[in-house]
């Protein structure tokens, strides 16, 4: 790939009913994503997400793009560098990925991607999230 390839999501809602999903998959219960009540005496006001939740989205958020981009090709994740939970994503906001390709390496039988990822949140001017997502292509 020799073009500078990038991209930003649709905004997303992120709901109670994901988190408490997210909650559900991973045993962690913790009150400041499940307990409504409590968190809004809490120091957000309401409950938030898991950061490890929208991580789990760039995925969702960006593969389609990144593939129509890059051709049919399977893709595994490699490892996530720099990975930065800045400001919590309180139930209820929109969240979007904007993402870029900082590298494409042969490596092995493939390459490796190295994709800047940065989850922002509806009318915040801090991001939610950022790292550098490493891919193996095949």
């Amino acid at each position: 790939m020799t073009q500078s390839i990038s991209g930003q999501s649709d905004w997303f809602e992120i709901t109670q009913a994901q988190i408490n999903q997210f909650a559900d998959a991973t045993h962690d219960h913790q009150y400041l994503h499940v307990d409504q009540q409590r968190a809004a005496e809490g120091p957000f006001g309401k409950t938030i997400a898991h950061g490890f939740l929208y991580l789990s989205m760039v995925p969702y958020l960006m593969l389609d793009d990144l593939l129509a981009i890059i051709g049919d090709a399977t893709v595994i994740n490699y490892g996530v560098n720099g990975l930065r939970f800045i400001s919590p994503v309180p139930v209820g906001s929109h969240i979007r990925l904007n993402w870029r390709v900082l590298s494409d390496e042969p490596r092995g039988k493939g390459r490796l991607l190295t994709v800047e990822v940065g989850v922002e949140i509806q009318h915040d001017p801090k991001p939610a999230m950022v790292a550098e997502w490493l891919l193996y292509i095949l």
